[in-house]
């Protein structure tokens, strides 16, 4: 039984499947993708498991769940920055980070790029959103999902109520991203509003209600 089943089984995907261009994403990357990846990409679409882990999808609604948006580079920019300043102790050369998913606590899920030429080696790195420590798996990211969401293994910086309801999937629909801003009773991706928060400036619970004027310099800021 392979890993992709073994999630399908724990945590249905979407009705419908997707048919994603991996050759066109690959190359506007700049680098192959792991194979599991892809499956899990093109099973599940873009969206949310246990409305906590978003991963990272070529067809993400938002630039800040979007694969080949521009997240990971400035992921990637701002790890740099602390490794070089020492100002929060890296593990891993950043130049071997590609974040592939967050939290709706404002962790990052990395895949760990080593060796660069055979993806399906990569393993999995999260850090901690406010603090120093660093989680790693030795394994795919659907191995790693599998293993999060059935309880095998604890990510420190994850929540224990993480697991209070069975597995599910909330899949992300682009129609939620209309040209007007949204209303306060509209339905919005929250992660991707707690991400542009914390990346300027802005203090913000990692649940619960996101504070009103937080809410409005997001509208402000993304208005089209």
């Amino acid at each position: 039984m392979t890993d992709l089943t073994t999630l399908t089984s724990l945590c249905p995907p979407p009705e419908q499947a997707m048919s994603i261009r991996w050759d066109t994403i690959e190359a506007d990357l700049g680098m192959p993708l792991p194979q599991d990846y892809k499956q899990l990409a093109d099973r599940y679409g873009p969206g949310a498991f246990n409305d906590y882990l978003h991963i990272f999808h070529p067809h993400g609604v938002t630039q800040f769940v979007n694969l080949t948006g521009p997240m990971p580079g400035r992921i990637r920019a701002q790890l740099r920055k602390d490794y070089d300043q020492g100002a929060y102790p890296v593990p891993h050369d950043p130049e071997k980070l590609f974040a592939c998913g967050s939290t709706d606590n404002g962790e990052y899920l990395f895949w760990i790029t080593d060796p660069a030429t055979d993806p399906d080696r990569w393993h999995i790195a999260v850090n901690e959103a406010r603090g120093p420590r660093w989680f790693t798996y030795d394994g795919t990211l659907t191995a790693f999902l599998v293993c999060t969401l059935s309880g095998q293994i604890q990510v420190p910086q994850f929540p224990h109520s993480l697991l209070d309801t069975p597995a599910r999937f909330t899949p992300s629909h682009s129609t939620l991203w209309k040209s007007e801003p949204p209303s306060d009773t509209q339905p919005v991706d929250t992660a991707a509003i707690r991400s542009w928060a914390r990346a300027h400036g802005y203090d913000v619970p990692p649940r619960g209600r996101i504070p009103r004027e937080v809410r409005e310099a997001w509208e402000r800021a993304n208005r089209p």
